[in-house]
């Protein structure tokens, strides 16, 4: 039965199993891969950092660079496998506003079509009403059809289609 924890070291096998399914340069929505140099993260060390700070983007009383927002991470996890990630970003800047949300999710390759995305959505819902947000925006990419599925199910509503900086992307929103 999978499980939403906080991101951890002892999975580091697994999830580096898990990034070599993806073809490179792919993203990897709700995962914070961003926060470090990709490549490296086969180092424990490096892992180990990552993953601190993964942890220490939920704390609002930590003060964050411009132009980030306080984030809290989950992995979707069965047993000790790592699946995919999710996050909820606890508040939105221009640019989570126009084309990333407060929500991102994905899956790795060799677990998907499960329904993982939708479950976790679904739970990661729950700790939006408990921030004390009314309403969550979620975007993907206008192509992404399993994506558009996983946020309707969950009650998203489409407001528009339209190009950002990532292309062009389905903006929905969730009441909470």
């Amino acid at each position: 039965m999978p499980q939403l924890i906080t991101p951890t070291t002892r999975l580091h096998a697994s999830w580096l199993a898990a990034r070599a399914e993806w073809n490179a340069g792919d993203h990897q929505a709700g995962g914070g891969v961003w926060l470090v140099a990709e490549q490296e993260l086969a180092d424990p060390d490096v892992f180990a950092a990552w993953v601190g700070r993964l942890c220490a983007m939920s704390d609002r009383s930590r003060t964050l660079p411009a132009g980030q927002v306080h984030d809290t991470h989950w992995w979707i996890v069965e047993d000790d496998t790592y699946l995919g990630a999710i996050d909820l970003r606890h508040e939105l800047n221009d640019f989570l506003l126009q084309a990333g949300g407060h929500i991102g999710y994905s899956v790795r390759p060799s677990a998907r079509r499960r329904g993982l995305a939708t479950w976790a959505l679904g739970a990661v819902l729950a700790e939006g009403r408990a921030f004390g947000l009314d309403r969550v925006l979620l975007t993907c990419d206008d192509t992404n059809t399993a994506s558009a599925r996983t946020i309707e199910r969950n009650g998203g509503v489409l407001e528009d289609v339209r190009e950002t900086e990532l292309g062009r992307k389905r903006r929905y929103w969730i009441e909470l």
